[in-house]
């Protein structure tokens, strides 16, 4: 039984790893002498992100005669090193992947070049309110790239047997009432990742939204110790009991193989196919079937910008350009790019072979961006930790909200 058990774990991971990485072998590479050519470097994220760069970087290095050397970051080296690299009079990158959530603090902080000043705007074709973090003061400093957002990922199956349909998950409720049967058929119900306070804050904010909460008002002072907060998370509580915590791929292999039914999941994940045993769909932002509905999809969007001190601006920008471009972007899907352009989730025989963008550009059309403030990354940190005793029944609800708006006021007001 055991070896049967790790077959059917290796058939699953040969199964997602060929449905987010694509045909990788159809890479072409470019016919550019790496010692003679000038080179360029790209800070990116690792990942699928890389794979659907990488898939059309060739041309543009046959073009213009040039080399992209590319290095792969996690989330918070990506993060650390951008800023760390500004500090230097001449930047080591030329290009680099920017999380939505960073725009404050970088823009803030002179780390991202002002791509209008360089002649470069957004158009029509990108989802418009995946644009709105690009911009500061009207200017473009950013350009939405890989269409990142939170979607319902669930077992087919599993659903199934609970008697419902992808077309019946219009509420909370009904995503609760779900999980409990699969627990009560002996199955795991709703996963969750509690690897780190951000992963806490990040999987708990489309139910957050879904009661009419959010962790901020208008002018970014927190909204934490609030009955909708307080509502939202005793549902989560309950809902996540279904369940149990787990790392971000044991997670996917437990609800592909029919083990859980549910999380909160990203496209950067894992795009399902139309024969896959998972799917998702874009959260309704209703708790229940009465109740009123919110956007409740939180975008992950990582986008792409130039370092201010790049030494390489005129053939970054060039490349951007070329990132960019509508035909470019829809050949990344075969290697795991989900653009945010209607031209590619909209596109009919795109959608037909890839059933989930047609949830993902439902998700980004109605998304949210988490708080634009330079804080944020202490912001999550300091509400992760609490909403982590909370979960772990080491603090009360009242009492460990309470705690997290004291510290998080603290934190907004010696800010400054």
């Amino acid at each position: 039984m055991k070896t049967k058990r790790i077959i059917s774990i290796m058939l699953v991971l040969l199964l997602l790893l060929s449905a987010a990485c694509g045909d990788t072998g159809g890479k072409r590479k470019s016919s550019v002498d790496p010692n003679t050519a000038p080179h360029i470097t790209l800070a990116l994220r690792s990942g699928i992100y890389v794979d659907a760069i990488e898939s059309c970087i060739a041309d543009f290095e046959d073009e213009n005669q040039v080399i992209c050397d590319i290095v792969e970051l996690g989330e918070e080296e990506l993060h650390s090193g951008l800023l760390s690299d500004a500090k230097e009079a001449t930047g080591k990158y030329d290009l680099c992947m920017v999380d939505g959530s960073w725009m404050a603090e970088f823009t803030a902080g002179g780390v991202l070049a002002n791509l209008s000043e360089m002649g470069y705007e957004l158009d029509d074709d990108i989802i418009e309110a995946t644009k709105k973090i690009c911009y500061k003061d009207k200017d473009v400093y950013l350009a939405p790239y890989y269409g990142n957002v939170t979607v319902l990922l669930f077992n087919k199956m599993v659903v199934e047997s609970a008697g419902y349909t992808a077309d019946d998950l219009m509420s909370l409720q009904d995503i609760n009432n779900v999980c409990e049967k699969a627990k009560e058929s002996g199955n795991l119900g709703f996963m969750y990742r509690g690897d780190s306070e951000n992963n806490y804050v990040v999987d708990f904010l489309p139910i957050l939204l879904s009661y009419g909460g959010w962790v901020v008002d208008d002018d970014n002072n927190p909204t934490v110790d609030t009955p909708e907060f307080r509502e939202a998370l005793s549902f989560y509580k309950k809902l996540i009991s279904t369940g149990k915590a787990e790392k971000r791929d044991d997670l996917i292999i437990a609800i592909a193989n029919g083990a859980a039914a549910m999380a909160i999941g990203w496209p950067g994940w894992y795009t399902p196919t139309a024969k896959s045993s998972s799917d998702y769909i874009a959260l309704t932002g209703k708790k229940d079937e009465a109740s009123e509905s919110y956007n409740a999809n939180v975008y992950g969007i990582w986008t792409i910008g130039i370092p201010e001190n790049s030494a390489n601006k005129d053939v970054s920008i060039k490349l951007l350009e070329h990132l960019m471009d509508p035909e470019v972007q829809k050949a990344t899907i075969d290697y795991g790019g989900v653009p945010c352009r209607y031209s590619s989730l909209g596109d009919a025989e795109i959608v037909k072979k890839n059933p989930p963008f047609a949830a993902v550009l439902d998700a980004l059309e109605s998304g949210v961006y988490r708080p634009v403030m330079k804080e944020w990354p202490d912001f999550y940190t300091i509400l992760g930790n609490e909403m982590g005793m909370i979960i772990n029944d080491e603090k009360t609800i009242e009492q460990g909200l309470s705690d997290a708006q004291k510290r998080l006021e603290e934190l907004m007001s010696n800010s400054g």
